[in-house]
């Protein structure tokens, strides 16, 4: 068997040598040899809408109108949330906002302010 290791992304075990680097034939995902084996879990980066890393203490803004679940209340485009709380799980913003209280945010539906 090959002693290539597996896709990072999707944990593929075909992954071929293309020079430089590791490619996935599967999902695509190319990474360099010179990359560490394993990713740190621990560390999990949370990035927002445009890609920038978010970080415990950011404030953010909304960048879509969001429904909030059990509610007739909306979170408005533009809503501006200070002081989030990164969380590990779908929603991983934990943040409190404005008018309506505690709730979790998804990183794609915010901009870092």
């Amino acid at each position: 068997m090959s002693d290539l290791p597996p896709c990072p992304a999707c944990a593929s075990a075909f992954t071929y040598d293309d020079g430089l680097q590791f490619v996935c034939p599967e999902c695509g995902h190319e990474w360099s040899k010179d990359a560490p084996a394993s990713t740190n879990d621990d560390e999990a980066v949370v990035r927002d809408a445009n890609g920038n890393v978010l970080m415990d203490g950011d404030s953010v803004t909304v960048i879509k109108d969001l429904k909030v679940k059990g509610s007739s209340s909306v979170v408005k485009v533009g809503t501006k949330v200070k002081s989030i709380r990164l969380v590990e799980g779908d929603h991983d913003i934990d943040c409190k906002v404005d008018g309506i209280g505690p709730m979790k945010l998804k990183s794609e539906f915010v901009k870092k302010a």
